[in-house]
């Protein structure tokens, strides 16, 4: 289980009172807005939705970070990725529940689902990297050590994370198949669901990851058992009436704000939901590297784009189906399968990097351009030649680092400690 100090990590109860009070407001607007049925003008909704989405993050991951006072291991960790993007879920399915009955609508989930994949490995990863070495060069010089290299510096991970790359790695090889039959059906849902909860059962029991809690979640935790529980489940219940309360209105006015501003309404809902989304785990993960724990974060961006590359994937064709959508499955046009080989190839090179457990800051600078070039080439031409580098970039690094590919092969092996 998480440790939780009794020095200056845990704040006073006033404060992370009105921390929580900070958020619940901040949140406020957005569900008495929509239970009151006012109706906003598309610019001043996705501010004020996308508040109540923010607000939402701060609570969940508050209870989140709060609740592995009982939950221990790398089961935790996972669990903590999985709530930080529930608001990903919750913006991603409202847009394909809705493309059920209105097909328009199937574009934007799939643009919400790459851009928020293509996001985590793309800035994320980097950042994370940036951060870590920032924070080490200085703990050096305070400590009067000499600094390495800069582009030797960087991200090594645990011998554990092998799990999620390996589980990553089966996810990716589905994918391949996906832009092929052109559409998200419920078969694709069975087997990333499955691969997702496979994930869950190889990992269960894990002691990896034990990190101190601090800020709001470590007060909480530091409350009696029974007090303690109770808490965490108000925090949960709060944050759950916010996203249920944000998540429609702030997708629709994305839609709706897109054709207002002259805006292309694809890119704003691949590019500005997820920036309000992924915020959770981005903050989390840059937490870890700020506290000399580079791999905590590594491992909770790894857990997230597991989570969001497997259950996120397979909960689309099912919101589809309830929204009225043919068996079939979501359709994906020409845009979207490029979208889909795209975020795929970017994945390929993901896993490749991180071959051999080291994520430098060379590495992440490549993930960083890379990423950069769609924007400055963002037809759909230049898109397939993205893709195609990425695949031939990877290539590059499994041949390099192809010692490690037997560790990662029987990573999987139930029982396994690394």
């Amino acid at each position: 289980m998480s440790e939780v100090r009794d020095d200056d990590q845990v704040i006073s109860g006033r404060t992370a009172t009105l921390r929580v009070v900070a958020a619940l407001v901040l949140g406020a607007p957005a569900v008495t807005l929509r239970i009151a049925g006012v109706e906003l003008s598309p610019v001043i909704a996705v501010l004020v939705f996308g508040v109540g989405v923010l607000a939402s993050v701060a609570l969940l991951m508050w209870a989140a970070e709060a609740v592995r006072a009982d939950i221990s291991g790398s089961l935790a960790l996972a669990l903590l990725s999985l709530v930080a993007i529930l608001p990903e879920y919750a913006v991603d399915i409202f847009f394909a529940f809705r493309a059920g009955s209105d097909p328009s609508y199937a574009a934007y989930a799939t643009a919400n689902m790459t851009g928020a994949n293509r996001l985590l490995i793309g800035v994320a990863w980097p950042v994370l990297v940036f951060v870590a070495i920032w924070a080490l060069r200085r703990s050096r010089r305070a400590g009067g050590e000499a600094a390495i290299s800069w582009p030797k510096d960087g991200v090594l991970l645990a011998g554990h994370r092998r799990i999620e790359l390996l589980f990553l790695g089966a996810a990716t090889l589905y994918a391949l198949v996906i832009p092929l039959t052109r559409r998200l059906a419920w078969y694709d849902a069975v087997i990333l669901g499955g691969l997702f909860i496979a994930y869950l059962w190889r990992i269960r029991g894990s002691e990896e990851s034990e990190e101190e809690l601090v800020g709001v979640a470590a007060t909480v935790a530091a409350q009696p058992r029974t007090r303690r529980r109770i808490l965490v489940g108000l925090l949960f219940l709060a944050a759950a009436v916010v996203i249920l309360s944000a998540a429609e209105p702030f997708g629709q006015a994305l839609v709706q704000a897109g054709g207002q501003l002259g805006v292309d309404r694809f890119l704003l809902v691949q590019w500005l939901a997820p920036l309000a989304s992924e915020s959770p785990e981005v903050l989390v993960a840059i937490t870890f590297a700020l506290r000399s724990r580079a791999d905590d974060g590594m491992g909770a961006l790894l857990a997230a784009k597991l989570n969001q590359w497997t259950l996120l994937i397979a909960t689309l064709p099912i919101a589809y189906a309830l929204g009225g959508g043919q068996a079939a499955g979501l359709p994906l046009d020409s845009r979207q399968v490029e979208e889909f080989v795209l975020t795929t190839a970017q994945t390929v090179l993901g896993i490749a990097v991180l071959l051999n457990l080291r994520l430098s800051g060379a590495k992440a600078l490549l993930l960083l351009v890379l990423f950069a070039a769609q924007f400055v080439l963002p037809d759909q031409q230049a898109r397939y030649i993205i893709s195609v580098v990425y695949v031939l970039t990877a290539i590059g690094f499994v041949i390099a680092h192809r010692r490690d590919l037997r560790p990662l092969a029987v990573a999987a092996l139930p029982g396994r400690r690394d």
